[in-house]
């Protein structure tokens, strides 16, 4: 008659009925798990036992904290708070800056479109209110790094000193200014156009009206060639719509604010500045068809702003939909 056995290991059996039976409750199981008086273990380990384990983890953790900190000291001694380490042609961002458009909609779906009833007073107040947000720093200095204290107003002949920023005046912005309502209330909405930042980027001017891209929109070329020599220094913007029936009535219907159409140079470069705000154009829509949804698209003009119609040159403009609705 054999015994049935369980192999453990090198041939060796283990059998049943060669252990002593546990005769313990399992409350007192469950108890000994936790400490076990006897063995006076925690846990299944004794206070020996347990001081070695923690030892070992204290000095590997130790260890790993140390070298991530090495790690991260090195990678922060490469770094500056000053300005980026990697700028214009060896950056990921390049040295053609894109347009920035708002106001913009919470709705992720409806990102770019702007859409509201002229006779509706609630849906009007949600995008001033919008505006009034993003334009919070402009209008109230003092919510800026230094409190706009180097701030200084330029022009074509004064350029900012050292260690200061020109300061951009939105109240100077027509009907697209705070106290009208950025346009809303009375049918003529305004939205505003900036570039983005490219730390160092100096903008090269298409400052020759005989030499302009031959792509360009002919009403901006003629704005070129009728602005003042001395104010010609922009980079340029341009809108039109991408709806065929609208096209030829587009430039009747749009404004621009400020009148010159363009960002001024004497702005950048960016960099880094403390108090630094991007200038802004207000373009306003004057003679807007209502109930029909008009595609537009905006795009800067300088010799260093990609402006071809292949799909990465169109990244760097903004598209966006407007409706309004009677």
């Amino acid at each position: 008659m054999s015994i049935p056995g369980k192999l453990v290991k090198n041939g060796v059996y283990e059998f049943a009925y060669m252990r002593p039976k546990d005769t313990r409750t399992k409350w007192q199981i469950f108890r000994d798990g936790i400490y076990n008086n006897k063995k006076k273990t925690i846990f299944g380990h004794t206070k020996h036992e347990w001081m070695r384990t923690a030892l070992f983890y204290l000095v590997f953790f130790s260890i790993l904290a140390a070298f991530f900190a090495i790690c991260m000291k090195g990678l922060l001694a490469t770094l500056r708070e000053d300005k980026p380490r990697w700028i214009l042609d060896s950056s990921i961002i390049g040295t053609s800056p894109g347009l920035g458009l708002r106001p913009l909609t919470t709705d992720i779906s409806d990102e770019m479109i702007i859409s509201y009833n002229t006779k509706n007073s609630t849906d009007i107040n949600i995008w001033i209110q919008r505006l009034n947000l993003f334009l919070s720093d402009y209008h109230n200095s003092s919510l800026l790094l230094n409190d706009g204290r180097n701030q200084q107003i330029c022009n074509y002949d004064s350029l900012p000193q050292p260690s200061k920023v020109c300061m951009f005046d939105v109240d100077n912005l027509g009907p697209c200014s705070y106290g009208k309502g950025y346009g809303f209330a009375s049918s003529k909405p305004c939205v505003f156009l900036k570039l983005n930042k490219i730390f160092g980027w100096i903008p090269k001017y298409h400052n020759d009206p005989e030499k302009l891209p031959s792509n360009m929109p002919q009403q901006l070329k003629k704005h070129i060639q009728n602005t003042d020599s001395t104010q010609i220094k922009n980079i340029w913007l341009s809108c039109e719509p991408l709806n065929q029936m609208v096209n030829n009535t587009f430039n009747e219907i749009i404004d621009y604010y400020p009148k010159i159409q363009g960002f001024p140079g004497y702005f950048y470069p960016y960099e880094n500045q403390p108090g630094y705000l991007s200038p802004l154009i207000a373009v306003q829509f004057t003679n807007f068809r209502k109930n029909t949804v008009v595609e537009i698209e905006c795009r800067t003009w300088a010799k260093n702003i990609r402006d071809g119609d292949d799909a990465d040159s169109k990244a760097y403009r903004v598209r966006f939909s407007l409706k309004m609705i009677v």
